[in-house]
């Protein structure tokens, strides 16, 4: 199966188990992958033989910074959803979340969840 990839996609956003993380926000960093068939696309070379990740990454972005979750798997699962709702072509897509600066004390690294959803026939 052929994909696109798209990384570092950030977004200041509201979602966290902490009340403080719902009110202050933090940074968040997403890459999606994209599968699908881009046989068509790689033979005629026009944009609507793909599949259009400008839309992706926006609605990404929007999602981060409107919608407000407790958990970042929820947060991967709503972008998933919407980025397979957004073209039937779309086959699966892998969403990885991440917390760039976690409060957690005495840690200086990042969290992470990655989910992976196919299109349901």
């Amino acid at each position: 199966m052929d994909a696109i990839h798209l990384t570092n996609i950030r977004a200041y956003g509201y979602t966290g188990a902490l009340p403080a993380e719902n009110v202050l926000g933090q940074w968040f960093q997403v890459d999606i992958t994209l599968y699908l068939d881009l046989a068509e696309a790689a033979e005629s070379d026009r944009l609507a033989d793909t599949h259009d990740y400008c839309t992706v990454i926006q609605g990404t972005q929007r999602i981060i910074r409107t919608e407000t979750f407790v958990l970042i798997e929820r947060l991967a699962g709503a972008i998933a959803t919407s980025t397979l709702a957004a073209d039937p072509r779309l086959e699966r897509v892998t969403v990885k979340v991440t917390k760039l600066t976690p409060p957690i004390p005495d840690f200086t690294g990042q969290v992470a969840v990655e989910i992976t959803r196919d299109r349901i026939q």
